[in-house]
């Protein structure tokens, strides 16, 4: 049996999951299997991880109808064997050292049962940037930090078995944010984390729109969070940080479905939630947003874009 479970999703991927499977062939540590689902692809994906099946036998290929990344995840973890189980996305890459150093963490540390890593951003404005900070400030992760930073746990992650056989998969009815609230999940079952920052993978990501993206972001993050405030009910300080979040998400969903009508030039969708956001945090310039939404939409499209180039010019410094 192999030490470490290698779990990667596949779904039209067929441009970087040569990459993604050669990465995890070039890691240094090698007592590995690397369990790739194809969830349902419609491109060549399948057959190019079929050619590196067939030339190494550490390698599975399990192929299902789609039925979306948490579901193909769940597929490879159902047939893992191994005592520690690793999340690799099939756009994304590892550098050599990435499975040693998370290992090296779990074996100096056996009261952790999670260890999260870092990775340089491939793509999008943040092209070459850590994905994470690096050196990273922040405490370690637990459920009351988890809870008030969606963004402290990395996708790129090593746990021991123990979590899964606990907890179970990730969530299916989640499209979005599954990530998020597997490691909360965790976290409250009373699981312990640690982080090693430093960027050791590739992480991709591509410059959709921004309103759009964080529409999906918060909407997902807002499901999670009313999912799993049953959970922490009876800790008082977890329920109120939980609370005080969905508050702040609430808000930031409207200002971002205000900004993508703009982005659409939907202006009566725009007024609509500025006089939403208005109710909720007040504000004169949302307040004169609104009304030049309803009578004025040309200036306050025009007044919107010169806003959009200052921010993108502020990207790219």
């Amino acid at each position: 049996m192999s030490a470490v479970s290698v779990i990667m999703p596949a779904y039209n991927v067929g441009p970087y999951i040569g990459a993604a499977i050669e990465s995890v062939l070039a890691q240094t540590f090698t007592d590995y299997e690397l369990i790739i689902v194809d969830d349902g692809s419609t491109d060549d994906t399948a057959a190019i991880a079929t050619r590196f099946v067939e030339k190494d036998s550490r390698i599975t290929l399990l192929r299902q109808e789609n039925r979306g990344l948490a579901a193909a995840r769940n597929t490879a973890l159902r047939h893992a064997r191994s005592e520690l189980l690793a999340l690799l996305d099939s756009d994304d890459l590892w550098a050599p050292e990435f499975l040693a150093a998370q290992i090296a963490v779990l074996t100096a540390r056996p009261d952790v049962d999670i260890v999260t890593g870092n990775a340089w951003t491939l793509g999008s404005h943040e092209d070459g940037r850590p994905a994470r900070p690096w050196p990273d400030p922040r405490p370690e992760p637990n459920l009351t930090t988890i809870l008030g930073d969606e963004l402290s746990v990395f996708i790129m992650s090593v746990f021991r078995r123990r979590v899964y056989d606990t907890i179970g998969g990730f969530d299916e009815m989640l499209r979005t944010n599954e990530d998020f609230d597997f490691w909360l999940r965790a976290a409250i079952a009373g699981f312990r984390f640690a982080r090693n920052d430093q960027p050791l993978g590739y992480y991709r990501r591509r410059d959709d729109s921004l309103s759009a993206s964080q529409v999906r972001m918060l909407r997902g993050a807002l499901r999670v969070y009313y999912k799993q405030r049953p959970a922490v009910l009876y800790n008082a300080d977890a329920l109120r940080l939980l609370d005080d979040r969905v508050q702040q998400f609430e808000a930031d969903l409207i200002a971002a479905e205000a900004r993508d009508a703009l982005d659409q030039q939907d202006f009566t969708s725009a007024s609509r939630h500025l006089a939403a956001l208005r109710e909720r945090r007040g504000g004169a310039r949302v307040g004169l947003a609104g009304v030049l939404a309803r009578w004025t939409p040309g200036l306050l499209w025009r007044a919107y874009q010169m806003r959009r180039r200052r921010q993108a010019a502020a990207h790219e410094a």
